[in-house]
Formats: structure tokens, C-alpha cells, sequence
């Protein structure tokens, strides 16, 4: 009986004292521990967006985190980039912008008032917070690392993208250091950029139209006398010593990436077949610059003096202004053009209105045959 009770009260005891023992153990150390796990955290909302992801190629990266615990007054975290990543050293302080909470910070090469510290050691980025203030719990921060860095400098730097296209790359906040209780990682992935090819087929669509008589050509002093079609400009008997005017509507369709012109040229001097010539203006002169509308000059002695006939254009490149006309000629006369893409419909860009005019005097030798042949010459330019 003696043995058995006194073996009862042994085990007791030191079932007891190992409770004190571990107990005392965590108290002094375990509590401490584990207090300190339960500060630390991940990174939350962690990504790399880059301007370019081609391989092997320079590009801006704009970095977005959040911090759980924030950062006091002093600390330090880490911006790791993967050892693929080139050019990092040559990033300077001035190409490295930070935003708290989306609100630009001023940066520096050593902290300071109101002011981040920014270090970098291939391939490490070191951010100290300003001597007078830390980060809240929470706040969202923006890195900017490349030519988009603007606020505390110029951006002049970018890192060059890993070579390699098979896998995506880390880049990690506090895997070499930082003395923030925050930490995570994120990736990107370098792909090869794809081509995209099309092909839009070119289109060209001239149309000559004729007018109805009592057309109005913008900005020309008359109507006009008679109807015209797309082939034909039927002047009819002339009446000495008052002028007769027809017109055509040129519509041009394009879409040639330098626009077009178009010229118009007579096969020969508006002729009789008795070899009377009912001469260019101004008098025969064959006029090249656009000049106002004159009557014939009427000189017995100066046979292309007793008639003239001439052309107009609506078109604001003609003349830069209306109202103005040039001679009819064996050479090409630049009538419409358009630097770009037209509709056919809008004026000075898809359409215009050419006026032919003609006036003789008395003197104009008799004939009712008179005639040439117009040609219009559309060229765009893809």
C-alpha cells in the first residue's frame, strides 16, 4: 500500500511541474513569437503593368500595391526585379516616381522632409519613407519606373524586358531586405508581339455630270444658258457682244491616301472647218493665270481680238477665289484636287462645278461648226 501511494504522488508532481515549465516557456518566448507572425502580411492587389512586353525590349513599368500594415517613419522596402530584367542600372532616382494613396511624392536620392529616399542596386530598388511621416494601414502606392516618371525628374531610363518568352517573370517586394512588415510578389509575362495584317482594296470613281440651264456655279456672276450632259457642251448660236455660259459637275470617290487631280485639255482651238477660231482668253493670250472675265478686245485689225472662250472652277485650290477663269488649252489645266481620302458629295473635297464661258463680237467670222474635244484626266495618288 506504502509503495503504491508514494509512486501516485511521484507522477503528480512532475506532471505539474512540466505544466509550469511550458507555461513559463511561453510566456518568456512563444507569446513574443507568435505575436510577431500575426503582424506580418502579404501584399495585397499586387500588380506590373508594362508599356511594352515585347522581348527584349525597353519599356516603363507601373507597379500597384496596397500594404496591409503600412510603414513608420524611416522604413524601408524593396522592389526586386528578376534577375532577366536589363538596364536597372542604369535607372537613376530621377526615372523612379512613388504616388501614396494616388498623390505624387517628391523623391530624392537620400530621404528628407516630405520627401522618399530612393536607392538603386541592380536589380533592387530601395524606397525610404520621408523623415517626417510612414504610410498608413491600407494605402494604395504606385511605383512608376521608366520615361513616365515625371514628377521628380525628367524619365530619361527604361528596363529592358527578359530575352526569353517561355515563362513570366517575378518581381517582389521585400525578398532582399526592407524593414516594412509587408511583403509579396507578382509576375509578368514577356510575349512576342503579334502582327496584324489587313488590307483595304483601293477604290477610284470619276463621274462627269451635267447641269440643267439655270444652274448656278458657285460664286459666278451668271447662271447658266443651257442644259449640258456628261458628253457634250452645247452652246448653240452665239449672239454677238453677249456672253454664254455652261457647266459640268466633276464627282470624285477615293480613297487614295494622297487624294487626287484632275486636269481637263481641248484636242484644239475651238475651230470651224472654214479655219475660223474662236480664240482662247484672254484675246488669244491663252491666259494661265485665273484672272476676272473680259469682253473680247473687238479689233478690226486683230483677228483674235472678235472672239474668246475660257473655264472656271469651283474649287477652292483653283484660284482662292471665283469668279475667275483661264484659257481653254492643248495643255493639261489643273482644275480639282484633294490631299486625301473624298466622298463624292462634299464640295472641295469630292466635288466641283466647272464653268465654260464664251463671247464674241460682231467681227466673229461666221460658221456652225465650231468645236473641239474636252478631255478630263482624274489621277489619284495611293
Amino acid at each position: 500500500m506504502f509503495v503504491s501511494y508514494s509512486f501516485r504522488n511521484e507522477a503528480g508532481y512532475k506532471a505539474i511541474a512540466m505544466l509550469l515549465a511550458t507555461a513559463l516557456l511561453l510566456w518568456m518566448v512563444g507569446a513574443q513569437f507568435i505575436g510577431k507572425q500575426a503582424q506580418a502580411a502579404n501584399i495585397t492587389t499586387f500588380s506590373d503593368t508594362l508599356s511594352d512586353s515585347a522581348p527584349s525590349t525597353v519599356s516603363n513599368h507601373t507597379i500597384v500595391f496596397t500594404m496591409p500594415n503600412g510603414m513608420t517613419t524611416g522604413q524601408t522596402f524593396t522592389l526586386d526585379f528578376d534577375a532577366s530584367f536589363g538596364n536597372i542600372a542604369s535607372i537613376i532616382e530621377d526615372d523612379v516616381d512613388i504616388l501614396v494613396g494616388g498623390s505624387s511624392s517628391s523623391t530624392a536620392a537620400a530621404a528628407g522632409a516630405a520627401t522618399w529616399g530612393v536607392a538603386i542596386s541592380d536589380p533592387t530598388i530601395t524606397f525610404t519613407t520621408p523623415t517626417d511621416g510612414g504610410v498608413a494601414s491600407g494605402t494604395e502606392i504606385t511605383i512608376r519606373v521608366g520615361t513616365h516618371a515625371v514628377t521628380s525628374g525628367t524619365g530619361a531610363n527604361q528596363i529592358t524586358n527578359p530575352a526569353a518568352t517561355t515563362t513570366s517573370y517575378t518581381i517582389d517586394i521585400n525578398s532582399t531586405g526592407g524593414t516594412s512588415q509587408d511583403s509579396g510578389q507578382t509576375r509578368v509575362a514577356i510575349l512576342d508581339q503579334v502582327l496584324v495584317t489587313a488590307e483595304v482594296q483601293t477604290t477610284f470613281d470619276f463621274v462627269v455630270n451635267g447641269t440643267p440651264a439655270g444652274f448656278t456655279i458657285p460664286g459666278v456672276a451668271t447662271t447658266t444658258d443651257a442644259t449640258t450632259n456628261s458628253a457634250t457642251l452645247p452652246f448653240g448660236v452665239l449672239a454677238a457682244d453677249t456672253s454664254k455660259t455652261l457647266a459640268h459637275q466633276l464627282n470624285v470617290t477615293t480613297n487614295a491616301a494622297n487624294g487626287f487631280v484632275v486636269t481637263v485639255e481641248q484636242s484644239q482651238d475651238l475651230q470651224s472647218s472654214t479655219g475660223a477660231i474662236i480664240d482662247s482668253f484672254t484675246d488669244g493670250t491663252y491666259l494661265d493665270t485665273p484672272a476676272a472675265w473680259t469682253a473680247p478686245g473687238d479689233n478690226i485689225a486683230q483677228d483674235n481680238t472678235w472672239g474668246h472662250w475660257g473655264l472656271t472652277s469651283d474649287d477652292d485650290d483653283y484660284s482662292g477665289t471665283n469668279d475667275r477663269w483661264v484659257a481653254a488649252s492643248t495643255t493639261p489645266r489643273i482644275i480639282f484636287t484633294h490631299a486625301s481620302s473624298s466622298d463624292g458629295v462634299t464640295n472641295d473635297i469630292g466635288s466641283t462645278t466647272i464653268g465654260y464661258q464664251i463671247q464674241i463680237t460682231p467681227l466673229q467670222e461666221a460658221g456652225n461648226d465650231y468645236n473641239t474635244t474636252l478631255t478630263y484626266i482624274a489621277t489619284p495618288t495611293f
